[in-house]
């Protein structure tokens, strides 16, 4: 059993129990945190000099299409429905071998540890039992902790895709949940990746959910964004049929009414916001204001890697400045400056970690630095050019801090990050699989075999 000792960063718990930004030091023994305090003592343990580094929770990401880590950025200027074209309607997810699929996880999965991402929910698109497995086993060779959240196929996607789709969810999942995921005490844990009630029809819906709760799954669905969410009034209908829970996990959630946030808060479900997504494809507004006065708080999330960066800081900041923006120019209309400003560093910092562990119904074992938790830490250099001198260290994590700056990362006790880089991660091994796929797919895609970036016009 691995023992280490963390000695004098500016720790950030989250725990209401320490005073957050104290130079502290803490006792890991095996997968959980034992001691949390000044000056402790750990006979035996190895000894990690954090001084000069803010210590956080590892952050949760409650939203990403894993996969696409492998065809990264080529969606610059994609809206949601040149989006949905390529990836859903148009057979780009449909060509998918499932060593692809192992080879997008496996990149991303890594992608996400290296920014401090210690837990993913992968909303996984499953074309067969094959894709399932290999899709599992590279989250599960990566060291994150992980929900693999089961979804439907990619290939043929327009038939289930739909609000007349009665195509019942992949029966698949429960062998999955048989083999996987017997046990909830585990690093990975299981998911539902559901169409919802707005891209299938009502009772297929409500089966899907009926299922995630007979796998006692986390059930996620997209709902409430674009022209499709501001009509349906969604959240009104399930209320009426009584199946709200806080095993429901509702992603964007952009243009739903103020009462039906109020009513997701009464009920303890979740909302997992993915800001710079939806700013930039087309989704709404970003929901963040609007349940927080609610009563409620949300998750977040990166959703795709194919327009945007792959880390949590970026969308920490993004979620910030827009909820600001928004409130800073009502009051602007209204003829004066604004003075307080909306929400605070520290809350979105909670949204990031402790809100997403919530949603992931994980908050009994991460999302704080508390002792009896499970070892999930990040450790920021401070030091660094564009965080030094730190007068806040929470201002500094929202404010200034990048994938770069994350020095050491910790998940389940078990180090995958250390002194700037990923420990044990085959990286030519990995890129190697990375370009084999990416090439496949493209050349499947009718874009030629070695094609230069400029010439990736899809």
């Amino acid at each position: 059993m691995s023992r280490f000792l963390i000695r004098g960063g500016w720790v950030i718990t989250l725990d209401p129990g320490y005073r957050d930004g104290s130079v502290m030091d803490i006792v890991i023994d095996g997968e959980e945190i034992s001691a949390i305090g000044p000056r402790l003592e750990a006979p035996g343990a190895e000894v990690i000099d954090a001084t000069g580094m803010i210590v956080i929770p590892g952050l949760v990401d409650t939203h990403r299409h894993v996969w696409e880590s492998v065809i990264r950025n080529v969606g610059a200027e994609w809206s949601l429905t040149t989006y949905l074209h390529h990836l859903y309607f148009n057979g780009l997810g449909g060509m998918l071998r499932p060593e692809d699929v192992y080879a997008g996880n496996l990149l991303g999965a890594l992608e996400a540890l290296n920014a401090g991402v210690t837990t993913v929910l992968d909303w996984s698109m499953v074309n067969s039992p094959e894709h399932a497995d290999a899709l599992i086993r590279a989250l599960d060779e990566s060291g994150i902790r992980a929900v693999f959240a089961y979804g439907t196929p990619l290939k043929g996607a327009g038939a289930y895709w739909s609000k007349d789709s009665e195509l019942p969810h992949p029966e698949d999942s429960r062998r999955v949940k048989e083999r996987y995921f017997s046990s909830k005490d585990q690093r990975l844990t299981m998911g539902l990746a559901i169409r919802g009630p707005e891209f299938s029809s009502w009772e297929t819906a409500l089966n899907d959910i009926q299922l995630a709760r007979e796998l006692d799954a986390v059930c996620s669905m997209h709902l409430g964004f674009g022209t499709w969410g501001s009509v349906d009034h969604s959240i009104r209908r399930l209320n009426e049929r009584g199946v709200l829970g806080p095993d429901l996990n509702f992603v964007h959630s952009n243009t739903l009414q103020q009462d039906e946030y109020k009513i997701m808060v009464d009920h303890h479900c979740s909302v997992s916001v993915t800001p710079e997504i939806e700013m930039l494809m087309g989704h709404g507004y970003p929901c963040t204001g609007r349940l927080t006065q609610a009563g409620g708080a949300p998750a977040l999330g990166v959703d795709v890697v194919t327009s945007i960066s792959g880390d949590l800081f970026g969308q920490m900041r993004a979620m910030l400045m827009a909820e600001r923006a928004r409130v800073n120019n009502e009051t602007l209309a209204a003829g004066h400056m604004p003075d307080a400003l909306a929400l605070s560093a520290r809350e979105i910092l909670q949204f990031a970690t402790i809100q997403g562990a919530r949603a992931l119904r994980l908050d009994h074992k991460i999302g704080t630095l508390s002792v009896g938790k499970q070892a999930d830490l990040v450790l920021v250099r401070a030091t660094d050019w564009n965080l030094f001198p730190v007068n806040d260290p929470v201002g500094a994590v929202l404010t200034g801090a990048g994938v770069h700056n994350v020095d050491s990362v910790f998940v389940a006790g078990q180090a995958v990050k250390r002194d700037g880089r990923l420990v044990n991660a085959a990286r030519e091994r990995i890129f190697r699989l990375a370009q084999n796929t990416r090439d496949y797919i493209f050349s499947q895609y009718g874009v030629p075999q070695g094609a230069e970036p400029a010439q990736l016009d899809i």
